[in-house]
């Protein structure tokens, strides 16, 4: 019997190699690619499904946000994770200048790119690919900076909080519309068995996808919370933060100023 070289002795992941990907922690590096997966695979549905799983109350919650970024004729906005163009179309209706879409998904952008032709709001907007924790764009060169339901896909949430203060203007803002903690102990039962069984079986019937609609569901329990999230954002270096729950604390909408 030929003796065998021993092979190399492979330490275990510490917590610092691995991230969550819903309840499962998975190598940091793979992070991107698996959500960009999930992404790829609902993009065809992923509005519709956005009305089924919300029971349509994330239009309630969008208007609301666009709201709150107040972007103006004179201010160009950088949406975040802009997806199929919901928040970045709202805010072009009313008023905002140009507006910047921004994405690691391509799956998504076409669909947005798609929606914006078919609403002759191709005008004034622009798609970029790319990842909100490497933005490519120069330091101070936006009014407004938003993003909506795409924080808790990202790998390094900090890196995007302080990319995000990065290519803000003085006296510019950066809003993150996300789901947070439900402030209504009393409702937990019932948000957990809406999202754990009923949102993968609308997902598999709907999009045939049972396991990107839980991913999603289990991303949802991985967010920081408010508390949390105002205190990254003090880190990265933004001022004046705020948090405004809605629906109970379902999602929030957070709030950080570059002064």
């Amino acid at each position: 019997m030929t003796a065998r070289a021993p092979g190399p002795i492979l330490a275990p992941m510490s917590q610092n190699d691995t991230i969550d990907f819903g309840f499962t922690p998975v190598p940091r590096a793979e992070k991107a690619g698996m959500v960009r997966q999930v992404f790829d695979s609902v993009a065809p549905k992923y509005d519709v499904m956005n009305d089924l799983m919300s029971l349509g109350l994330h239009r309630v919650w969008k208007r609301i946000f666009v709201n709150a970024i107040g972007a103006g004729s004179r201010d160009t906005l950088l949406d975040l994770a802009a997806g199929t163009g919901d928040i970045a179309f709202l805010s072009k209706e009313r008023g905002a200048g140009r507006v910047i879409l921004a994405d690691i998904n391509h799956s998504m952008l076409n669909v947005g790119q798609g929606r914006a032709l078919s609403r002759g709001l191709a005008s004034g907007l622009d798609f970029v690919c790319c990842d909100a924790e490497k933005l490519p764009f120069p330091d101070r060169s936006v009014e407004r900076v938003s993003m909506a339901f795409g924080l808790r896909n990202c790998t390094d949430k900090d890196a995007v909080l302080r990319e995000a203060r990065r290519v803000l203007r003085p006296g510019g803002r950066f809003l993150v519309l996300e789901f947070s903690r439900l402030q209504v102990a009393a409702l937990n039962p019932l948000y957990d068995a809406w999202s754990f069984k009923a949102l993968p079986a609308i997902g598999a019937r709907v999009a045939q996808d049972s396991e990107s609609y839980r991913y999603l569901a289990e991303s949802i329990r991985m967010m920081p919370d408010q508390e949390e999230l105002a205190g990254m954002f003090r880190a990265a270096g933004l001022e004046n933060v705020t948090w405004r729950n809605l629906s109970g604390g379902i999602v929030a909408i957070h709030s950080g100023w570059r002064l």
